[in-house]
């Protein structure tokens, strides 16, 4: 089976549900679990999607019948698991700078939680003592991601508790009787160096005396997806081995086995996303050539916000002559796609394909400039089947209060 949707499949999509389209290719998300099951065969891990990635309805309830577990980031995200299927031990919910009362919706709906302040750790424990197990997200000082936008556990970032207010930790988990069996660090996004969860273990290692109840490494995600032709991505076997190697150097020092926990959002569902769009206008300018798609940042901000690199093909006219392209949308804000871009020849009504759209597109969209958020299509089994219906001006306004 093959893990790519052809460009004919895609101009029937675009022709049957309209542009701009999202098209997520379900198999492809499975064979990304798959690899990660068969480099770590034999490590003791659990894997969690960390579902901000892409929370349509319909893809979590297919990342749960393969049997992958599922990270969350609000209460909300928690219930979306909870109604796709996940059983409450499948689900992971790490909090950031949140009411306590989420906290305590989570405990209540019975999933792992992990807590990143000090501030609601002593919340936790005037509530609940030792009667619930609870993780703690630590903030380590390193320096990793691909830019500092998406770098998570360096010493000025939010998430987490500083590694130097450990005795803090520990003085509130005696006051209380924590029971803390997970300790947590994510250290950012886009990271090829397998050597930074190494050094994230390390911490862990001198960590664990601290801690009679730790069952649960958990090294979050962030694995490096290749964006770009020339570019590779994280070394999976090669980090599985390493991790195997520290998990035998952990029960041989302290005579307990530990689990690793790694949260993969953009590694499962990224490659699966294509964004289709309709070529608007061709702008000829004495120092551009503009192509002016019906899309924008309100679809698409990753190109805008990260600086990032998404592939861009015309499916229309594959085999045309290159030519160098800046691709913008039609958002009244300056949104380029791509600057300077070699593609096959546009014209106006091509089909424009944003490649490795899956993670971080539709979940990041909006409805400025009173736009529509676009369809979402799953192709699973061979099928085109429309999971999110295109916007109406009735959806804009459903929330609204007119008054006379």
């Amino acid at each position: 089976m093959s893990l790519t949707i052809s460009n004919e499949q895609l101009q029937a999509a675009a022709t049957q549900y309209g542009t701009p389209l999202y098209v997520y290719h379900a198999e492809k998300i499975t064979a990304q679990h798959q690899q990660l099951q068969k480099a770590f065969e034999g490590v003791y891990t659990r894997f969690f999607y960390a579902c901000k990635a892409l929370t349509n309805i319909s893809v979590l309830k297919h990342i749960q019948s393969i049997g992958c577990n599922i990270d969350c980031s609000s209460i909300n995200e928690v219930y979306l698991a909870l109604k796709a299927g996940f059983n409450p031990e499948q689900i992971l919910y790490t909090s950031n700078g949140i009411a306590f009362e989420e906290i305590i919706a989570a405990v209540e709906a019975g999933v792992s939680v992990n807590i990143d302040s000090l501030s609601n750790l002593e919340k936790f424990g005037k509530a609940y003592g030792s009667r619930y197990p609870v993780g703690i997200r630590l903030r380590p000082n390193i320096m990793a991601g691909g830019n500092l936008k998406i770098s998570t556990g360096h010493n000025g970032s939010k998430f987490g508790i500083p590694l130097e207010q450990l005795d803090d930790i520990l003085s509130l988990k005696n006051q209380y009787q924590l029971r803390i069996n997970c300790l947590h660090v994510h250290t950012g996004s886009e990271i090829k160096d397998v050597d930074v969860f190494i050094k994230v273990a390390d911490i862990f290692f001198d960590l664990v005396p601290h801690f009679q109840d730790l069952q649960v490494l958990d090294m979050g995600g962030g694995f490096k997806v290749p964006y770009q032709s020339n570019e590779k991505g994280t070394d999976i076997p090669l980090l599985a081995k390493k991790v195997g190697e520290v998990l035998n150097k952990f029960e041989t020092t302290y005579g307990k086995k530990f689990q690793v926990w790694f949260e993969p959002g953009k590694y499962l569902v990224s490659e699966c996303g294509y964004l289709i769009t309709s070529v608007n206008v061709i702008k000829e300018t004495p120092s551009v050539l503009f192509a002016g798609i019906n899309s924008g940042f309100n679809h698409l901000i990753r190109p805008m916000f990260y600086e990032a690199y998404h592939h861009i093909r015309n499916i229309s006219n594959p085999n045309g002559p290159i030519k160098n392209y800046a691709v913008t949308g039609n958002i009244c804000e300056t949104d380029n796609f791509a600057w300077d871009r070699p593609i096959n020849e546009i014209r106006e009504n091509d089909l424009l394909v944003i490649d490795n759209a899956g993670a971080y597109g539709f979940e990041m969209g909006s409805n400025y400039n009173s736009r529509f958020l676009p369809a979402q299509v799953l192709y699973k089994e061979g099928q085109m089947r429309l999971i999110r219906k295109r916007d109406t001006m009735e959806d804009i306004l459903k929330n609204q209060i007119e008054l006379n």
